[in-house]
């Protein structure tokens, strides 16, 4: 009796390190390097330029440099940061998988890191004014804008995130019928008004929309195709392969299309599937693993409509 009640206990727990053995598996070193770059950059953008001058950055990290404002002052930018975007990494966990929730997490954690020791470890005065920019609201706002910017797409294109507001909006934004990019959008426009109501004044939000462009211009020239996901035409000879892989990695259907080469004469197949950004890298490592002859095309969908939402 003793032994069947452990049995389920026993395989939860080697089920669990099965599951931390392949995120380890998965790592990449230079994809850690390059987040951990992320992380430094964005947390130099917005504590050097927005949080001096009251400005507010986009999304989630927005919401906790709002929230730093008008709380007690342990409850810092770093704090809010860790406590609001960790709990939507893991509630995305199912839908983006261990691997981007791990290098979400990690991404976060070197954001908040970094703006910890610049507002109260280095000897650094952010207090008041940037060191680099003064009270420019404008030079505030651009560069802190491109620099944070930066970061994101970094992180980004290396597999990671730094704000789960993405995630939100990758998980909700279907259901409701919207594209990611108008969620996020819409999130933004909302949070800059309650920035409004709270400060008593427009100035610093109307601002924090100059920071928001700046922000988003720059990720659209790292990552192509922020806003939109990504349908993707893979030509390959070996599609029943990259189906079962692409099925197993990311749980989504996709449709195969007969073709012909025109040169060659010979019969291939087409794989035919959308895929969101954080997916496209990974993607393509299967496909070109799978068969390093494969032909691929990414293309921009502006709008997804399926008789089943919840397909």
């Amino acid at each position: 009796m003793h032994k069947k009640s452990g049995t389920p206990f026993f395989k939860k727990g080697e089920f669990l390190l099965n599951r931390i053995y392949e995120i380890l598996k998965s790592i990449r070193p230079l994809n850690y390097v390059m987040l951990t770059v992320a992380g430094i950059i964005n947390g130099f953008g917005i504590t050097v330029f927005l949080t001096p001058v009251k400005l507010y950055d986009s999304g989630i990290s927005g919401t906790a440099m709002l929230l730093s404002q008008i709380t007690p002052e342990w409850l810092s930018l770093s704090v809010f940061l860790i406590l609001l975007n960790i709990p939507l990494f893991v509630y995305g966990l199912k839908k983006q998988g261990a691997v981007f929730t791990f290098s979400a997490i990690y991404t976060v954690m070197v954001y908040s890191v970094v703006a910890w020791l610049i507002t109260d470890v280095l000897p650094v005065d952010v207090s008041i004014a940037s060191p680099l920019a003064g009270t420019d609201l404008l030079l505030c706002a651009l560069f802190g804008g491109v620099i944070s910017g930066m970061g994101s797409g970094i992180a980004i294109r290396f597999g990671g995130a730094m704000d789960g507001i993405e995630v939100m909006a990758v998980i909700f934004a279907k259901k409701l019928g919207l594209s990611v990019g108008t969620f996020v959008m819409m999130y933004n426009v909302i949070l800059y008004i309650i920035c409004g109501f709270v400060i008593e004044s427009w100035i610093l939000p109307l601002y924090s929309i100059v920071t928001y462009g700046a922000a988003l211009k720059t990720i659209d020239y790292i990552v192509d195709g922020l806003q939109r996901s990504k349908a993707t035409f893979i030509v390959t000879d070996c599609h029943e392969k990259i189906c079962m892989a692409l099925q197993e990695e990311f749980g989504c259907g996709m449709t195969v299309i007969d073709a012909k080469g025109w040169y060659s004469g010979k019969e291939r197949k087409v794989v035919y599937f959308v895929v969101n950004r954080f997916q496209i890298m990974k993607m393509k490592d299967i496909v070109q693993t799978i068969d390093p002859f494969a032909y691929i095309t990414l293309s921009e969908v502006a709008d997804i409509f399926s008789a089943n939402p919840e397909k």
